[in-house]
């Protein structure tokens, strides 16, 4: 159901360099690229993932409580992506591993402006 999720930056260059490195383990390639708006997808017409400067001219600020979840193919995945997360600058917010009842497995980093981004998959351990 979900189009796109933009987040705000306030350094569109940092921020593209960030996801291009990041997304880029997943094959996702960049299908916006407009000065003020930098947009990935896995596959045209499959939901995207963008950073954009505020159209207003503030300044771009993290949401208290928004939070994109990326579904990805495996926990291997999961942990791999967070761990390129952490090495491209990104912090860490919960470390990969199984949530809730152990059917969904989970990685969490906020990246370098803040934005808290969650990685997830189904736990195979509970299929």
């Amino acid at each position: 159901m979900i189009g796109y999720v933009t987040l705000g930056t306030n350094n569109i260059e940092k921020a593209t360099e960030f996801y291009e490195a990041l997304l880029s383990e997943i094959g996702a390639k960049r299908v916006v690229n407009e000065d003020h708006l930098k947009m990935w997808s896995v596959a045209r017409g499959q939901p995207m993932l963008g950073v954009i400067k505020p159209y207003d001219g503030k300044p771009a600020t993290v949401g208290n409580g928004t939070m994109p979840a990326l579904l990805l193919d495996s926990p291997e995945t999961v942990s791999k992506m967070y761990a390129k997360a952490l090495e491209l600058g990104g912090t860490d917010e919960g470390a990969p591993g199984p949530r809730g009842a152990g059917q969904l497995f989970f990685g969490y980093f906020r990246d370098p402006e803040g934005h808290k981004i969650a990685f997830y998959a189904p736990n195979k351990a509970k299929d």
